[in-house]
């Protein structure tokens, strides 16, 4: 066999090996797609019987309400640890009264039934609801104590990676396709920011007070920066809870991505006003956290901060639905996984 021969036969044998690893890599993200797919889908179609629980119950399970219990504080209500009759840990949201008399002509029990259907990986499930004169609350899957707002704003002594904030907005943007595009009845979460996404043990991002725009539709304080001007338009000062919308949570979904690449807090909207014109005029690296290292590639987040600023840039008509979101934000989650 001459040289010329040996060559060709060599370069050939290093084309079809190329070929074939640009065909693995190919088929190996084919099913890193479809497996995430799956596993955020895979519980979808189980539906849970919501459960009416007494008042006296849900006291005695909350050690009377005891501020040893509270987990978390919000908009809303007061959330405590509760444990159950049976020994099951379960979440409790108490109401404040002051929306329980707001709200008292709203069918509570009949709204929280209907957000009970369902699961999701990245959304918490509504297991039932307690009512009592004077007295509104919402049992919830227990899923810990610590959110977003926390891992970002508070914890100044574990700081998350560009790695697990990359995944956390990935699965806001899935639990968040979950509530508007496949369950049914479709939900509009209506408070989507950082103290509304608890994080797992795993970190994994999971979404919770969905659809309970209803409970205080023109309460401001905790709400301002996380939403929209049309939402503010829409609900027309008529105590309406139509102002939210599936826009209005793409937003809030911005605001909550740009909170994942700055370290800042939304600070009523002045963070929009101030990351926009660094992320239009490319100085990414005056907009991520300088308390994380600054990666080699910042074509991942160079991408995110263009999602974001889609999301909260521009009018709801103009604005990206969550559908058209997700999945860019899986390739990114993919092709870190995959660097």
């Amino acid at each position: 066999m001459s040289r010329g021969e040996v060559a060709i036969a060599y370069a050939f044998t290093l084309a079809i090996l190329s070929i074939s690893f640009i065909i693995l890599i190919i088929f190996l993200v084919f099913v890193y797609r479809r497996q995430l797919t799956q596993s955020d889908e895979a519980l979808a179609p189980i539906k849970h019987c919501v459960q009416a629980y007494p008042f006296n119950g849900v006291d005695a399970a909350t050690d009377r309400f005891h501020p040893r219990r509270v987990i978390r504080k919000g908009r809303l209500g007061t959330t405590y640890m509760a444990v159950l009759d049976s020994g099951e840990l379960v979440a409790a949201k108490r109401i404040h009264p002051w929306l329980v008399l707001s709200s008292a002509g709203i069918g509570f029990s009949s709204r929280v039934k209907s957000l009970s259907f369902g699961q999701h990986p990245h959304v918490v499930s509504i297991l039932g609801f307690s009512e009592a004169p004077g007295e509104r609350i919402i049992i919830m899957e227990f899923v810990g104590a610590m959110n977003l707002d926390f891992y970002l704003h508070e914890n100044v002594s574990l700081q998350l990676d560009w790695g697990r904030r990359l995944r956390i907005a990935a699965g806001v943007a899935r639990g968040l396709e979950y509530l508007h595009e496949k369950r049914v009845p479709r939900v509009v979460h209506g408070c989507v920011k950082p103290s509304n996404v608890l994080i797992d043990v795993k970190f994994c991002a999971r979404l919770c007070d969905y659809g309970l725009s209803f409970l205080a539709p023109q309460e401001k304080v905790g709400l301002v920066g996380y939403v929209d001007e049309e939402y503010w338009k829409e609900s027309g000062g008529r105590g309406r809870d139509d102002g939210a919308s599936k826009e209005s949570d793409v937003f809030g979904f911005g605001v909550v991505v740009l909170e994942l690449l700055t370290g800042r807090r939304s600070e009523e909207g002045l963070l929009i006003e101030w990351a926009l014109p660094l992320i239009k005029e490319r100085k990414l690296s005056e907009v991520l956290d300088p308390r994380v290292v600054i990666p080699k590639k910042l074509k991942p987040l160079a991408r995110l901060a263009k999602v974001a600023s889609a999301c909260v840039a521009n009018s709801r008509k103009s604005r990206p639905s969550i559908s058209h979101i997700t999945p860019i934000l899986n390739d990114l989650e993919m092709e870190l996984c995959l660097s």
